[in-house]
């Protein structure tokens, strides 16, 4: 007799158990942000030898120049990698603008970076990206911008590329600061 009122618990229990959300797919063709933004991708400035090593006091001057120069382009987030001399050149942006970051892998196909836009839900912002001399093509190429035909070399800190997605196409244009 004491089952009873137990059974019908678990039955109420069991009838009244929320149905999970259906979860409606966007077609990738229907999606108006997903690979659209600005992107601003820079080499780390000057850094010291080592492999993980910091800025040099020219580096120092050069971080200083980047948030000089976009202080006023309305960024929304840093993606950087790990390495010091990479942490160190977002500094003065990060903190006087208060930008979040996230650290990507510095890898030769630019994937790592896609996939940390994507889990972050960054597409159509305005993002700094701190690279390496290595990397910086790569990551052009994975946003389907057309590297320019010298690539950034091992003593060169200042060249700045800005590349403009959107749904008419994408646009590459290089700077120096």
């Amino acid at each position: 007799m004491r089952l009873l009122p137990i059974l019908c618990l678990l039955i109420l229990f069991a009838a009244c158990k929320p149905r999970p959300r259906e979860h409606q797919q966007v077609a990738v063709s229907e999606d108006t942000t997903f690979l659209t933004g600005t992107f601003y991708l820079v080499r780390h400035a000057e850094r010291n030898p080592g492999p993980d090593s910091t800025l040099t006091a020219a580096g120092m001057r050069r971080a200083g120049a980047l948030y000089q120069l976009l202080k006023d382009s309305g960024l929304n987030k840093i993606y950087l990698t790990h390495y010091t001399r990479s942490i160190q050149t977002a500094d003065s942006l990060r903190l006087r603008l208060h930008l979040d970051t996230c650290f990507y892998r510095a890898d030769t196909s630019g994937e790592s970076l896609i996939y940390e836009i994507t889990r972050h839900g960054d597409w159509g912002k305005r993002i700094l990206v701190i690279g390496h001399s290595n990397t910086l093509a790569p990551i052009m190429r994975s946003l389907r911008a057309k590297p320019p035909v010298n690539p950034v070399g091992e003593d060169e800190y200042d060249r700045l590329f800005i590349i403009r997605k959107n749904a008419a196409g994408t646009s590459l244009k290089e700077s120096c600061y």
